[in-house]
């Protein structure tokens, strides 16, 4: 994790329905770029941790939203750092290309949320946030980019994120370059 001086960190949640199996031939494109990506958002200004999981390099093998559901859960240090790198790097290009390896998501699919500095959030609180945005819509607790929050918008609930538990923090942690300050 990299050094902030920022009280608080942008997390955020994004799931995908794969169309096909992982490894099937017609979603080997997206396959391809999860290298090159995932190294431009951990090298990217503001970027912060990433979910992996252990002895990979990516989080494509967890499945905690069901066995056809990937996820992408990140932490920047400013909502600008992640908006630039989703949609002025070449991250864009993968979404350009989303419907091909992915369903269309009916309801809300990313969900962005405040989290103290230092806190790793875990999978089923980036679910849970997710469920809180389904369910009720944008707010403090859990938003969008077209219904963002600011951190004093948020801040009784950045005093409520539970601590991250050390060992699923060392599950999932990523190191990240030293220098410089995830998502598919």
């Amino acid at each position: 994790m990299t050094a902030s001086t920022h009280a608080a960190h942008l997390a955020q949640l994004n799931v995908a329905t794969l169309r096909h199996p992982f490894d099937d031939p017609r979603v080997a494109p997206f396959v391809e770029m999860l290298d090159p990506v995932n190294a431009a958002a951990d090298g990217a200004p503001g970027f912060v941790w990433r979910l992996v999981e252990e002895g990979a390099a990516d989080a494509t093998g967890l499945r905690p939203a069901g066995e056809h559901v990937i996820v992408n859960l990140s932490v920047w240090e400013t909502q600008e750092a992640l908006w630039d790198f989703a949609y002025r790097s070449g991250h864009l290009e993968v979404m350009r290309r989303r419907r091909e390896w992915f369903e269309r998501h009916v309801e809300a699919h990313m969900v962005l949320w405040w989290v103290p500095a230092g806190h790793l959030p875990t999978a089923d609180e980036a679910l849970e946030r997710l469920a809180d945005l389904r369910a009720h819509g944008p707010s403090p607790r859990a938003f969008t980019f077209a219904s963002s929050y600011t951190t004093a918008e948020a801040a009784q609930h950045l005093q409520a994120a539970p601590p991250a538990q050390p060992e699923q923090a060392a599950q999932s942690a990523r190191p990240t370059p030293a220098g410089d300050t995830a998502a598919v």
